[in-house]
């Protein structure tokens, strides 16, 4: 494997300012354990290890059952999920991976029923965010649980 650059080295102003436009969504409209699921679900559907890994972690210091981050990889099949979930769930879905038509009319009514306007468009901007984590992660090949004990992950338990 092909050594990478360090982005944060590289970029550290960048860097500085995606942290802080990241650190943003602890006071946003949507919910910390709804955060967890987004971004475990997006960063699986982009290969992320890094961050399958790091919010993977995060969910289990913030009291997330374990058996329900193993469904959501299976979220639609799962009986673990509410309807709000479900729905933040396929929006993830479908603007992680935007189908060539777009997003249909009928999934955007689905996710209307249930979250605000104010928690749609929080819940839009962190799904931008964590897919672009995803894709810098991704591009740089981080590897999983290097950066733990700066995050502060290496509190879960899990190694």
């Amino acid at each position: 494997m092909t050594q990478r650059i360090d982005y944060q080295k590289q970029s550290p102003e960048l860097f500085k300012k995606f942290v802080e436009f990241s650190l943003a969504f602890k006071q946003c409209a949507i919910e910390e354990s709804l955060r967890d699921l987004v971004d475990i679900r997006a960063s699986q559907l982009n290969g992320c290890a890094f961050c399958v890994d790091m919010h993977v972690k995060e969910a289990t210091i913030h009291g997330e059952r374990p058996l329900r981050i193993h469904h959501v990889a299976i979220w639609r099949e799962s009986t673990l999920f509410s309807p709000r979930e479900r729905a933040a769930l396929a929006w993830t879905e479908i603007l992680t991976q935007i189908p060539a038509h777009g997003v249909p009319d009928e999934l955007y009514e689905r996710v209307r029923i249930q979250l605000s306007e104010k928690e749609l468009s929080d819940l839009t901007f962190l799904i931008m965010s964590i897919n672009a984590w995803n894709r810098i992660n991704v591009g740089f090949q981080v590897v999983p649980g290097s950066y733990d004990k700066a995050f502060g992950v290496d509190k879960s338990g899990l190694s």
